[in-house]
């Protein structure tokens, strides 16, 4: 890119210099006018995450371009769900639309154009509600356009606008009315994927998952939003290993390699939800392993068993 990227970018980062460093290189060649910074605190258990947070604030310094920097450093550690959200809470409070990345998300340098431009093209179009970079499809594609629609906000680099982020709820309050009225099969229609979600969106509800994606998730279901997926990838994320908060083992979604996308873009002639290419990812992706399926297939069989010997 050859002129300053117009559009905010927001970049989220705790502990992590080694990532954060080459995601920063990143950001420094699309030269966003606006960067605001998401920081998380050092964990009191963890002694080495002083060091390591004061080191990868420090890359920050290094903006040598005319931007202007925001910063929104917590002093101590909020966990995952709380700093993300509180934090573009700040960020969607101060402005209207932004490119989001995290300090593991590497993108290719047509990411910050392909943001851009759509999200200038849906500005106004409510049903779409997250741009992201990931494409998760392992070289399938249904059509020959640039990108397609999805149910899944896929969040290793994407973007979206206040109208959208105003839907966000960390509490989850729709979810004991969704879960007791069966919603989830008006979203997902196949027993699998019902059984893998609400399995998932309760853990969170409970707080057993420290996640703020899955509740973004769920917000953006609540109101049946959709998300721009490419049909090429465009971010990798870099960060799998023991340091990582969530990704600690690596699997097939770690480093997979970025593409350059073509422009001009070649948008699709209506907008209606790839199911085809969503049932692919559910069921490629977002699994139970055989031996969990098995555990939760024999707890259900002893809780209906029990049930139906009161």
């Amino acid at each position: 890119m050859d002129s300053q990227l117009l559009i905010p970018v927001v970049f989220i980062i705790f502990n992590r210099p080694d990532t954060t460093k080459i995601v920063f290189e990143a950001i420094r060649q699309a030269k966003p006018q606006t960067l605001l910074v998401i920081a998380d605190g050092p964990r009191p258990d963890h002694f080495s995450d002083v060091e390591k947070c004061e080191a990868t604030r420090s890359i920050i310094e290094g903006v040598d371009w005319e931007c202007n920097v925001l910063k929104n450093y917590s002093d101590i550690n909020l966990g995952c769900k709380v700093r993300v959200s509180s934090g573009l809470d700040w960020v969607f409070n101060n402005i209207e639309l932004a490119i989001i990345l995290e300090d593991d998300c590497l993108p290719d340098p047509t990411f910050f154009r392909f943001c851009s431009e759509l999200l200038n093209q849906y500005a106004d179009d409510e049903r779409i509600m997250v741009i992201s970079g990931n494409n998760f499809q392992f070289g399938r594609r249904r059509t020959e356009n640039s990108y397609y629609f999805s149910a899944f906000t896929h969040c290793w680099g994407w973007a979206t606008w206040r109208r959208a982020w105003q839907h966000y709820d960390i509490e989850m309050k729709l979810w004991p009315t969704v879960r007791d009225n069966g919603w989830l099969k008006d979203i997902l229609h196949f027993k699998y994927a019902i059984s893998y979600w609400e399995y998932i969106f309760q853990s969170v509800f409970d707080d057993l998952i420290n996640s703020w994606a899955y509740r973004w998730l769920f917000s953006c279901w609540m109101q049946s939003g959709l998300t721009i997926l490419p049909n090429i990838n465009l971010v990798s994320n870099i960060g799998f290993n023991t340091e990582a908060t969530h990704t600690k083992s690596v699997d097939r979604l770690a480093n997979i390699p970025t593409e350059t996308i073509i422009f001009p873009l070649m948008h699709p002639q209506f907008v209606i939800r790839d199911a085809q290419s969503d049932d692919f990812t559910q069921k490629s992706i977002f699994r139970f392993g055989v031996l969990s399926h098995l555990k939760k297939e024999l707890k259900e069989i002893i809780v209906r068993f029990y049930n139906n010997n009161l």
